[in-house]
């Protein structure tokens, strides 16, 4: 008798007998209980966890008769009737698989769906199976929707896809959706001892772990792997020879990177990679590895008790974890996380892993003191102690002014610029900072305001701020070519002032409105883009006119959606009016003018500035790139 392989000898007959899905399990069997049964399910989930092995067995279920050929729909299929060992065996005449990653066309989809108009000819249900239906082209979707909305009383679909996006919104709305998780890596360990104990194969627990990790939560995977494994080991599964096969790396080498990290010692660094380099072992793997070991030691800092006790690296992990603070070992796992996609770009792999474990050295916090532990006797490493230096306080440096940064020069253009550098700065006398305004009584706002809103000064944009010194004009250096023409011509806007005391106090309202988040969207946009032209106290009410230009900001439904929130901000009623007509100053208009006084402000700081000039004079055809100027 030929050979089976393990994933297809040891798998589930029955519900029962699933692993890490039962969630799936107990909704199909409370559904085959009760007798409530849906007319298309589809199973989604990565590769290995379980689709196609539900599909059988649920088409069992429907179609089991029991021992002795009376039974009808059961959760628990028998195993041993006519129709379970036809679906087992893959022969049964009402049960079709149908792959449609190579039956994907619109004829393979009618052709099935020809045959469901006739019924059942062995079983109680005919049971569709649809795998990887996600590869369906999408006529064959539309061939199929009337009868997956609509079947027969006796057929049933089962759908399986690894990629649900891709399947149409239409299917998956005629569809009973389960998602089968991947399995945690102790659910496959505790699952592959219990198979090879019925196989007679020793193991030990390390290699199961390697094993069960590398599966990556697929059942069908850890079998393939463990099928692999006792080839290579010759009838055994022992951890080194796992780890050989797997290409891993040894705990170990992960172990004194971190030892490394937390003593500060760069040579041990350099020494663990060279030796990974002479193994030959993987440079992704190594950082795959440091990443599990990151995660593990944030665990034991902030939460001890969830560590497994029976792992026999815990003892390992809950030494290792006083070496690094919390804020480095999450730095220490999303630099390796992120390290591995870098790799792939690196001139060399190692030299790639090399500059990603010099970048965690690099971001330990400046005077950190180097740590060092004891570990367990069993992961003691015998690379030797390098002496570290103790981190000495630097005598602050003298304050300079900071030198802009200006492209490559020659080293006669240089030295003058780095000599006027390094001159001390003269400190300053600051004025004295503005007295604290007095506190106001916490009323609701503008209520002590006279209703013609006369109180509100108007805001001043080119005030300095108060208690900041301001810089002197720098005068330009005369230079022995001309001064570069200006980046951009100065707009007519810059020349208009906009102070209309009433549209000064409308921006001051817009502002307050802003701030409490009582307009948004298209009111937000009226009440931005209009001019104040007219503010007086009325019957019981305060009459507020603004001219918009835009029709589509003048409707009356953005009209009372704003004057009720100015209702509300100012405590009082307020009866807004909305004329149309050319708009000349706006909360728009004056955060534009704002924004191109600043933008040209700091285009003549730069063209005026001496180094430019004298950089421009040195050097004809340098030139300020347009728009490369932006301002603070």
């Amino acid at each position: 008798m030929s050979y089976i392989v393990l994933a297809r000898k040891y798998r589930p007959r029955r519900f029962t007998e699933m692993v890490g899905q039962e969630h799936v399990v107990q909704a199909l069997g409370n559904a085959l209980t009760r007798q409530r049964l849906h007319h298309a399910y589809l199973f989604t989930g990565t590769r290995g966890v379980g689709k196609t092995t539900v599909s059988r067995i649920l088409a069992k279920s429907l179609n089991c008769t029991g021992p002795d050929g009376q039974g009808g729909i059961t959760a628990e299929p028998c195993g041993v009737c006519d129709a379970c060992r036809d679906i087992d065996a893959g022969r049964h005449v009402d049960y079709v698989e149908l792959d449609a990653a190579s039956n994907r066309g619109v004829d393979e989809i009618s052709q099935l769906l020809d045959q469901a108009v006739y019924k059942p000819v062995a079983g109680r249900f005919k049971v569709y199976m649809i795998d990887e239906v996600h590869m369906l082209s999408t006529t064959a979707f539309n061939a199929m929707l009337k009868t997956l909305e609509e079947p027969p009383e006796y057929l049933k679909f089962v759908l399986a896809t690894t990629d649900p996006q891709k399947v149409p919104v239409t299917v998956l709305s005629r569809c009973l959706q389960f998602n089968l998780r991947p399995m945690a890596p102790e659910t496959v360990q505790r699952h592959l001892g219990t198979v090879l104990h019925a196989e007679g194969i020793e193991a030990e627990a390390g290699a199961l772990r390697q094993l069960s990790r590398a599966a990556r939560g697929s059942m069908r995977d850890a079998l393939s792997l463990t099928d692999q494994a006792i080839a290579f080991g010759g009838g055994a599964l022992q951890e080194a020879a796992v780890r050989q096969m797997l290409g891993s790396v040894d705990r170990s080498h992960v172990v004194r990177i971190v030892q490394a990290l937390g003593a500060a010692d760069g040579a041990g660094l350099v020494r663990a990679v060279d030796e990974l380099r002479g193994l030959g072992l993987s440079a992704a793997g190594t950082l795959e590895d440091l990443a599990a070991l990151a995660q593990q030691m944030a665990l034991a800092q902030a939460v001890p008790a969830a560590l497994d006790p029976t792992d026999p690296e815990t003892a390992t992990v809950r030494a290792l974890a006083p070496l690094l603070d919390p804020d480095e070992t999450q730095l220490l796992y999303s630099i390796a996380l992120h390290g591995r996609a870098e790799l792939a770009l690196a001139p060399d792999e190692y030299g790639g892993l090399m500059m990603v474990l010099l970048r965690l050295l690099a971001f330990r916090p400046q005077g950190a003191a180097p740590r060092r532990v004891e570990l367990p006797a069993a992961e003691v490493t015998p690379a030797p102690a390098v002496p570290v230096a103790v981190p000495v306080a630097a005598p602050a440096p003298e304050p300079v002014v900071p030198v802009q940064d200006v492209p490559r020069v020659s080293r006669e253009l240089r030295r003058p610029l780095e000599a006027r550098a390094r001159m001390p700065v003269e400190p300053q006398a600051m004025p004295p900072a503005a007295p604290a305004p007095a506190a106001r009584a916490a009323v609701p706002p503008w209520e002590d305001e006279p209703p013609g809103w006369d109180e509100i000064p108007p805001a001043d944009e080119n005030a300095p701020a108060a208690g900041l010194p301001q810089d002197e004009p720098v005068r330009p250096v005369a230079v022995p070519v001309a001064t570069p023409a200006p980046l951009r011509p100065r707009p007519v806007q810059m020349d208009e002032v906009l102070d209309d005391p009433l549209v000064t106090r409308w921006c001051d309202l817009f502002q307050r409105l802003s701030e409490r988040a009582l307009v948004n969207g298209l009111v937000r946009e009226l009440a931005w883009q209009a001019q104040c032209i007219a503010i007086e106290p009325g019957a019981g009410s305060l009459r507020c006119v603004l001219r918009v230009e835009r029709e589509s900001l003048r409707q009356s439904g953005h009209r009372d959606r704003l004057q009720a929130a100015i209702t509300e901000l100012v405590g009082q009623p307020v009866t807004l009016e909305i004329t149309p007509g050319a708009v000349t100053d706006s909360p728009s208009r004056r955060e534009t003018q704002r924004r191109e006084r600043a933008q040209h402000e700091a285009e003549g700081a730069i063209t005026d500035d001496p180094m430019v000039q004298e950089l421009l004079a040195r050097y004809p055809g340098a030139r300020i790139v347009p728009g490369s100027i932006r301002p603070n």
